[in-house]
């Protein structure tokens, strides 16, 4: 019997796609889950809207980065000005109902965000009117020491896509920063 020479298989990942809308770069690189589009440009009128699917309840990260120059209270588009209208349309592709939806943004990776980083979910506002679900009737705010949005009355079926509208001010822009995402089942 004759021996074939062994030649290496080499494996490859699917490459990681870096979605761009308005003045921001979106990524799912940090793994767990995957973009399937982005669009507008950050205006309460245009929403950045991001759409992915999540295959299983654990918390996943996006990675945001600018593209555009910094410039505070510029042009939506044209300037990472520091004010991102938001909408996240999620797939329940975890095969669990989720019972809650929990947000939070880190300015750096793993490290909560304070006070001072200028980061959050439009922390100046007390009575917030642009924070809504398609699935959720209710939210609650936490902003020290991290800056969290959490959904709550309300639920996700497995194969079901939820809406998730807010605003993130960001008074300190940063080049990259990043939205923890935690969808929640139930406890029993």
């Amino acid at each position: 019997m004759a021996l074939l020479p062994l030649a290496p298989i080499e494996a490859h990942a699917d490459p990681q796609k870096v979605w761009a809308a308005g003045a921001y770069s979106f990524s799912d690189e940090l793994g767990g889950f995957r973009i399937t589009s982005a669009s507008g440009i950050g205006t309460k009128d245009d929403p950045l809207v991001i759409t992915e699917e999540l295959n299983s309840a654990t918390p996943v990260t996006l990675t945001i980065r600018t593209t555009k120059p910094i410039q505070p209270f510029g042009t939506a588009g044209q300037f990472a000005n520091g004010l991102m209208y938001m909408r996240i349309d999620v797939l329940n592709n975890s095969g669990q109902a989720w019972v809650e939806f929990q947000f939070e943004l880190q300015e750096m990776l793993h490290r909560p965000s304070v006070f001072g980083d200028g980061l959050s979910f439009d922390q100046r506002n007390k009575t917030p009117d642009n924070i809504w679900s398609s699935s959720f009737a209710d939210f609650d705010r936490d902003f020290e020491p991290y800056d969290r949005l959490l959904f709550k009355s309300g639920k996700i079926d497995p194969l079901k896509t939820a809406s998730f509208d807010y605003l993130i001010t960001d008074y300190t822009p940063r080049w990259t920063f990043y939205l923890v995402q935690d969808p929640r089942i139930p406890s029993s």
